[in-house]
């Protein structure tokens, strides 16, 4: 029997993608603040624990979210138990190296966090069957786009309404690129990602500040 603490907002994955016209989405500072709560647990997993740990199923519907909408990764502890097998690999998450299940590494953890705040950005699910093929797989096609100004401001989440820093908006979209590269050695470590999202998160606290003055 597993026991967890009750969640009333349930997952990210649900307030992202599950949520009826009458729900609040989610504003940008929260959303930041839900990929550095994430990336921070993450971190804990890799460079606190001793031994380290790999959670090799980092997606939103394992991100749960409290009443202040803080995140809480869950399902860690089932990775030791549970052998991540090919019925896995089409959901979106798994790094283009993970053909198996010795094939998980802290590399691996990383990109499966970047295609998080993917989701955190674009509103779109890590992978749907129902939109055009190109357009399925989010970080296929989101990729090559990370980059060109233009192209993160129209595919950023219509429920957030325009209301965003746009040079927040721009950083973010930055740290995903590093984060699902496909060459895994390319990818940083959790914690220069932590350092990265601190610094977002006090720059966009200090911009709706002065915003509101």
């Amino acid at each position: 029997m597993l026991i967890y603490d009750y969640f009333r907002n349930g997952s990210l994955h649900g307030y992202l993608h599950l949520s009826d016209d009458f729900s609040n989405p989610l504003t940008w500072n929260t959303r930041i603040r839900i990929a550095l709560g994430t990336a921070r647990a993450i971190e804990y997993l890799h460079d606190i624990c001793s031994p380290p740990l790999l959670h090799k199923n980092i997606k939103t519907s394992n991100i749960l979210l409290d009443n202040e909408l803080n995140p809480r990764l869950s399902d860690h502890g089932l990775a030791s138990f549970h052998q991540r097998t090919s019925q896995n690999l089409g959901t979106g998450y798994n790094a283009p190296e993970c053909t198996k299940p010795s094939a998980f590494t802290h590399k691996s953890d990383v990109y499966s966090f970047g295609v998080v705040m993917l989701e955190l950005l674009t509103g779109r699910m890590a992978f749907d069957s129902s939109r055009p093929k190109a357009e399925q797989c989010l970080v296929r096609w989101a990729t090559p786009l990370l980059h060109d100004i233009d192209a993160v401001e129209k595919m950023v989440d219509p429920a957030l309404r325009g209301l965003y820093p746009p040079k927040s908006l721009f950083r973010f979209a930055d740290i995903i690129a590093l984060s699902v590269q496909s060459e895994p050695e390319f990818r940083p470590p959790v914690s220069e990602l932590v350092q990265a999202l601190m610094r977002l998160v006090q720059s966009s606290s200090l911009t709706m500040r002065e915003d509101f003055e």
